[in-house]
């Protein structure tokens, strides 16, 4: 077997022009809030020309350093926060340069079973993949929950990983920088010797290349991998089976890639019994379902619940705007599942909430029925408003409803 090529001289097509204002063009699209420099996006544009030609000229006398990402903490359904790193714009673009280049490099050796941030691929690929397994024949599910995956990264071994492809100095030592930039918390610099800050653009890309032996050696010995990002499951036919892929699972992630696993969340189940995926409730009833899980509607209501605070000088048809694009971007993604009923209990309960708004704001107590808010513009979750809440699917057994709404159907 001849000997594998490696790619030599990227930088220069990292710091071209045209791919930094491609890069920016991204980012902007992306959106977000600015680093530690406080430099809005907007602030980034105003002096485009002049920004891009300092990274170009950083770049090409190899003087680039990027600085230290924002840390912000969002909360989590249990309690918890997680850790986010906000780098600056102009980082973003550098970041988002180097992924323009090397991306494709390792897109071309990524396997088949990883789906996450990836082109044409999604989570609802994903989920559509677990199906296509259960429909063969594979009943056990095991589920690998890596723990604090993007804190634990170790930086010498992806650097190794990255050396495997690319042999251009200048870009691993850039890619090095970025790991090792250091990270702003409670105005205090921390630097960090393991670990890529959630929030990077490059971010997603390392951990892909991060995790491919994984998918590579798994893949290798036969076992049905899915998986989305860190998270992962394997479609088994056996339980012994399903028992060697969680031992193999863990030889691998643990000892070869110095990760954690998680002792409460890694587990094998039979695809009867409910378990959750990509923000998904697969189970069995009387038939097979697949649903939003709890956290995700809790979710999507704290979001409607913010949308629509009654204390703010608003007009209802303004409301109504900021609340379509979540509307829909949740029907979007959930609307594979057999989500009628819980479409339809979610459309009415904002029904009511836009309601109370009114009358609010307008001090009435006039009746508004719910297509007066569709003519108004308001998206559903349901296409068409269902009137008849009995009729919407048949029942699927108490094991379902219980998974679904928990103790009652109205607590959805």
């Amino acid at each position: 077997m001849g000997k594998k090529l490696k790619h030599h001289s990227l930088i220069d097509k990292v710091y071209k022009r045209l791919n930094l204002c491609i890069a920016f063009e991204k980012v902007r699209a992306n959106k977000g809030a600015g680093g530690i420099d406080k430099v809005s996006l907007e602030e980034f544009e105003r002096n485009i020309d002049l920004n891009l030609e300092e990274i170009h000229r950083l770049l090409y006398e190899d003087r680039y350093q990027p600085q230290p990402v924002k840390r912000v903490y969002i909360p989590k359904p249990n309690g918890d926060k997680r850790p986010l790193g906000i780098p600056t714009i102009r980082d973003r673009v550098v970041q988002q340069a180097l992924v323009n280049r090397i991306g494709k490099i390792f897109e071309a050796k990524f396997m088949n079973c990883s789906f996450g941030f990836r082109p044409n691929r999604s989570a609802l690929g994903a989920i559509q993949k677990v199906e296509e397994y259960f429909k063969e024949g594979y009943q056990w599910v095991v589920e690998v929950d890596i723990k604090s995956f993007f804190d634990t990264v170790r930086h010498e071994k992806l650097i190794d990983l990255v050396a495997e492809e690319i042999a251009d100095g200048r870009v691993l030592r850039l890619i090095r920088s970025f790991l090792k930039s250091g990270v702003m918390d409670e105005m205090e610099i921390k630097y960090q010797t393991t670990g890529t800050p959630q929030g990077g653009v490059i971010s997603p890309l390392l951990a892909n290349i991060y995790l491919h032996p994984y998918d590579e050696k798994m893949t290798a010995e036969g076992y049905k991998v899915v998986r989305y990002a860190d998270d992962v499951i394997i479609l088994c036919r056996k339980k012994q089976e399903a028992e060697r892929a969680l031992e193999r699972t863990k030889q691998i992630l643990q000892t070869e890639l110095g990760l954690a696993l998680s002792v409460e969340k890694t587990r094998i189940v039979h695809k009867s019994q409910p378990f959750e995926f990509l923000g998904y409730l697969f189970g069995r009833g009387y038939s097979d379902y697949k649903v939003p899980r709890k956290r995700a509607i809790d979710n999507f209501r704290d979001k409607v619940r913010r949308i629509t605070r009654r204390q703010q000088p608003k007009s209802l048809e303004q409301v109504i705007s900021e609340l379509n694009p979540v509307i829909r971007g949740w029907r979007n993604y959930f609307c594979h599942g057999d989500c009628k009923r819980i479409f339809w209990d979610l459309d009415c309960w904002i029904g009511d909430r836009l309601k109370a708004f009114r009358v609010k704001r307008w001090r009435t107590r006039l009746k508004m029925p719910h297509e007066m808010l569709e003519e108004l513009g308001l998206t559903t979750l349901n296409k068409t408003f269902y009137p008849n809440y009995n009729n919407l699917l048949p029942a699927k057994g108490q094991r379902y409803r219980k998974a679904v709404y928990g103790k009652s159907v109205r607590t959805v």
